[in-house]
């Protein structure tokens, strides 16, 4: 195991998913879950940071210590439920609509970064209220702290006085195209990325779905492609996976630059095409750094060629 140690907050929660492919009942999700599992494949000191109610069931909670993830800083709030989402998928997948969403103890989260984790090397800041985001920065006892911050509309109209203060704060920022168009008025993603560098972060990663994405810092530019495939079943954790693979991927690297960050999401993109193939974290338990240095060397030669 690695000596560097990586933060990830974000939520455990109970998913319930209808898609073209099927339904899957109420099983395991939540940001936290999708993100931890990814990072772990790398052999890094990490934590989660969350919040579970009564009915969250020790087995859930195994599978994360069996992947050497400290579970110091999840609650157990014996005064309520965990949170829940019912989603239902288009045909495209590009597409869903939210059925039932139950705060339940999430309403209560004030997450507390455990002592061995103050001086953490990377924290991946799940897809949370940025207040609930800002309130872990305020714990971190060191600036060398690598901030990975994810995001959503839902902040952006919602909370944008205490979204810009985080993103101040913040190193690394994960957005889809649609999210960085609205959050900066922008026409174009290149347009959008050169704004969102201005509010703070150094690098900025631009989430494109079954197209990639696009990193953009101090008027460098790489895409990175997603693995095609034939059998997606479930795109609910994708984007939370491929934080997990880019947070586990800088925290195993000596150095945060340009260069580690084009593979760090490459590496992501090689979990979430694993994520994609079954419901929930189904498709993630199994998943290894062979299987996902594998995957990425395929998506290297869906680019490579020569002038």
């Amino acid at each position: 195991m690695s000596n560097k140690k990586a933060i990830i907050v974000g939520t455990l929660a109970f998913d319930e998913i209808e898609t073209p492919s099927g339904s899957s009942g109420k099983i395991l999700g939540g940001a936290a879950s999708f993100s931890s599992l990814a990072a772990s494949c790398f052999g890094v000191d990490s934590a989660i940071i969350s919040i579970v109610g009564k009915d969250f069931p020790d087995e859930y909670l195994d599978i994360f210590r069996k992947r050497n993830v400290n579970m110091e800083g999840v609650e157990i709030d014996k005064s309520g439920d965990t949170f829940y989402w019912k989603g239902r998928y288009h045909t495209n997948l590009n597409r869903r609509d939210t059925l039932v969403t139950e705060l339940n103890t999430l309403a209560n989260f004030k997450p507390i970064v455990p002592e061995s984790f103050v001086k953490a090397d990377v924290v991946l800041l799940g897809n949370l209220h940025p207040a609930i985001q800002h309130s872990v920065l305020d714990q971190m006892k060191t600036k060398d702290t690598t901030v990975v911050l994810d995001t959503m509309n839902y902040w952006i109209e919602g909370a944008w006085d205490d979204l810009v203060k985080v993103v101040a704060k913040t190193d690394i920022i994960t957005i889809n195209d649609e999210e960085a168009l609205q959050m900066t008025t922008a026409n174009n993603l290149l347009d959008a990325a050169k704004k969102i560098e201005s509010m703070g972060p150094s690098y900025i990663i631009i989430k494109k779905g079954e197209h990639g994405a696009m990193l953009y810092h101090n008027n460098q530019t790489f895409l990175a492609p997603a693995a095609l495939l034939d059998n997606v079943v479930d795109p609910t954790g994708a984007g939370d996976t491929f934080a997990g693979g880019l947070v586990g991927h800088l925290a195993s690297s000596p150095i945060v630059d340009f260069e580690t960050i084009k593979t760090a999401i490459v590496y992501g993109s090689s979990m979430a095409s694993f994520c994609v193939t079954g419901f929930g974290t189904k498709s993630m338990i199994n998943v290894d750094l062979e299987m996902a240095s594998k995957r990425a060397k395929e998506l290297q030669s869906l680019v490579r060629f020569e002038l």
